[in-house]
């Protein structure tokens, strides 16, 4: 997964104003969602969410002109970092008959 951090006014122009028009089709657009809302559709914590943004996890987007980090989700980046690697790695563990676990 990519980090993606956008800066200037463009990307704010692109989080708040990207939606596509209605005549370009459904396919283009996108929901965005802000960190709340991301963390609540992957019903994790908020810190979590921004702790996988770090880490380069989940693509993110930032708002330009505040002080802080102000980051907005698309549903299509969630569903595609859920889908990208498996949270668990299931491996086969021995089996062991008997009674005991000392056989």
């Amino acid at each position: 997964m990519f980090h993606k951090q956008e800066t200037g006014a463009a990307a704010s122009k692109e989080v708040m104003g990207g939606m596509a028009a209605p005549d370009e089709g459904a396919a283009r657009q996108s929901e965005w969602l802000t960190a709340d809302e991301a963390a609540a559709y992957l019903k994790v914590k908020t810190r979590s969410l921004l702790r996988w943004v770090r880490l380069g996890n989940v693509r993110a987007y930032t708002l330009s002109g505040t002080k802080r980090h102000v980051w907005r989700f698309r549903k299509e980046d969630l569903d595609s970092a859920l889908l990208a690697k498996p949270v668990v790695s299931c491996e086969s563990l021995p089996v062991r008959s008997g009674k005991g676990a000392n056989n």
